[in-house]
Parts: structure tokens; C-alpha cells; sequence
């Protein structure tokens, strides 16, 4: 009897209810939307703190690449402590406001690219609601590295003058768009954009590759579903270790590409930009110029960033659940 009551009484809701909860409930639509700006906004917050956490070696890093020093821990040490003797303590990090512009829109799209092309292409090869295979891994973060990059590169270039600039030559980001355009044209907004496209499609890829693939081996044989924060770090620390190694002398030769109108030089080319580094300063000196302190930096900014971006996404999904719930 009680259990005819109970079933008489759902029956009874249902079929009430039905068209009522229709429109209360989030549409196939809505949720999407609120899956891409989750997206959106935990990518946002994950470059901007992973950026900022390592914004002074991160202009150290610019500013050996752009120059013919030799690098040395010892040469970077020094070069901070000049810094903070010269210009002070905040000047460490000089062009971060820029590297914010910048990487705000750049990690949102970023993150938000490699969730769609990880859909896109698991339905493509049938792994829906699965990891996918190795190969479309691979691909998913190097197409949302270049989508990223293609919508954004304009405010790198910015981010890399105002780096190796004095205060007095550039004020303000508004002010270096102004003095490129009118002293060297537009063109020279995307100058550098072939390597850094060229570099993006490794590093993007490898990194999410790795990421993604040690998340998948952690859930395999320590039979949890998620890793831990420390876990996440170390796997975001490997990921962006193999990523920036892989990739670094194209980001080597962008740089120089973006900063020549500064720096005295005239580069045309990625080829001819690697002959001259190579025949100035050799190809090791050269090409890997700060690579040690990519090591130290890529990694802590990488381990940052994919753990900002789960655990917020984590978050936002629980609040987004506990808010429906109240409903």
C-alpha cells in the first residue's frame, strides 16, 4: 500500500509538473553557456596568478633573451638586485600590468578553447564523456595554444617592449601602441608572430598533453577520480617543464623579432634571426639563452595555472550546484 501511495504520488507530480519544470530547469543551452564562461573566467584567474606569481623572473628571462649577455644564475641575480637598487622594489615587475592585459584574455581562451576542442574532438572520435587517446590530446592543447595566441598576440608584443624599456620611454600600455604605430606601423604589432605561432603548437600541446595524460594515469592506478592540489602542481610543474624545454628557442627568436625596433637590430625572418643568434653567440648560448631559469620559472607558473584553473572550476561547479539545490 505505502509503496502504491508514493508511486501514485510521483505519477500524480510528473505528470503536472512536467511542463512546469521544462522551463525551470537549465536548458541543454544554458548549460553550455555556463560551462564556457566557468571556463572563461577560471582560465582568467589561473594566468593572472600564475603570471603574476612569477612576473620578476619572468622580465629577467626578456631581458637576457633580447641582449648578447651571456646567462648565468649568478649574471640574473645580479641583474634583480641592479634592478631593485635602480628602479626599485615594483619595478621588478615592470610590464606585469601589460603581461595582465595580456594574459588575462589569453588564458581564458586558452583553457576555455582546450574544454571545446576536447569535446569537439572526442566526439569526432567517439570518446565521449572519456579521456581521449594520446593523439587527439596532443591536438586539443595545441589548437587552443594557437587559438589563443592569434586573438591576443598584439598585447605580447606590448608586454615585451615595456619589459625591456625604461620607464621614461614607455608609460603605459596605450602609450606603446601609440609610439609602435606611429614610429614603425602596425605591421610591426605582429612582428615575431610566425615563431610564436610556431613555438605555441609544442609548447600548448605537449603541456595539456602532459597534464592531462598524468591526471589520467593518477586516476588509473591510484583508483581516485581527482588528484590532490599538491599532485596538481607537480603534474602542472612536469607539464610545463617538457612544454617551454621543447619549444624555447622559438621563443627565443620571438622575442628578439619583438623587441629589434629597441634593441638596435633588424631581423626579418625566424631563419635569419637563428643565423645571426647562432653566429654571435652560438646555439647553445644562444638559441637556450635562460632556459635554467625557464626550469625554475616555467614550471611554477605552469603548476599555478592548471591548479587554479581545476580547483576554480571545481568550485564554481559546486556553487552552481548548491545554488540549484536552494531552487
Amino acid at each position: 500500500m505505502g509503496n502504491g501511495v508514493r508511486e501514485g504520488q510521483v505519477d500524480f507530480k510528473r505528470q503536472d509538473a512536467e511542463p512546469v519544470t521544462s522551463t525551470h530547469l537549465p536548458s541543454e543551452d544554458k548549460q553550455e553557456k555556463k560551462k564556457v564562461l566557468n571556463s572563461l573566467m577560471s582560465g582568467a584567474l589561473a594566468g593572472a596568478v600564475a603570471k603574476t606569481a612569477v612576473a620578476p623572473l619572468d622580465r629577467t628571462k626578456i631581458m637576457f633573451q633580447v641582449s648578447s649577455k651571456r646567462f648565468s644564475a649568478k649574471e640574473a641575480y645580479r641583474l634583480i638586485y641592479r634592478t631593485y637598487l635602480n628602479e626599485g622594489f615594483w619595478s621588478l615587475w615592470r610590464g606585469n600590468s601589460a603581461t595582465m592585459v595580456r594574459v588575462i584574455p589569453y588564458a581564458a581562451i586558452q583553457f576555455c578553447a582546450h574544454e571545446e576542442y576536447k569535446q569537439l574532438l572526442g566526439s569526432y572520435y567517439g570518446f565521449q564523456g572519456k579521456a581521449l587517446t594520446p593523439f587527439p590530446r596532443f591536438i586539443a592543447g595545441s589548437l587552443a595554444g594557437t587559438t589563443a595566441a592569434m586573438l591576443t598576440y598584439p598585447l605580447d608584443m606590448v608586454r615585451a617592449r615595456m619589459a625591456v624599456t625604461p620607464k621614461e620611454m614607455y608609460s603605459n600600455i596605450v602609450h606603446v601602441f601609440i609610439r609602435i604605430s606611429r614610429e614603425e606601423g602596425l605591421k610591426t604589432l605582429y612582428r615575431g608572430f610566425t615563431p610564436t605561432i610556431l613555438g605555441v603548437i609544442p609548447y600548448a600541446g605537449l603541456s595539456f598533453f602532459t597534464y592531462e595524460t598524468l591526471k589520467k594515469l593518477h586516476a588509473d592506478h591510484s583508483g581516485k577520480s581527482q588528484p590532490s592540489p599538491p599532485e596538481r602542481l607537480l603534474f602542472g610543474a612536469c607539464a610545463g617543464l617538457i612544454g617551454q624545454s621543447a619549444s624555447y628557442p622559438l621563443d627565443v627568436v620571438r622575442r628578439r623579432m619583438q623587441t629589434a625596433g629597441v634593441m638596435g637590430h633588424t631581423y626579418s625572418s625566424i631563419l635569419l634571426t637563428m643565423q645571426e643568434i647562432i653566429r654571435e653567440e652560438g646555439l647553445i648560448r644562444g638559441l637556450y639563452k635562460g632556459l635554467s631559469m625557464n626550469w625554475v620559472k616555467g614550471p611554477i607558473a605552469v603548476g599555478i595555472s592548471f591548479t587554479t584553473f581545476d580547483l576554480t572550476q571545481i568550485l564554481l561547479r559546486k556553487l552552481q550546484h548548491s545554488t540549484n539545490v536552494e531552487r
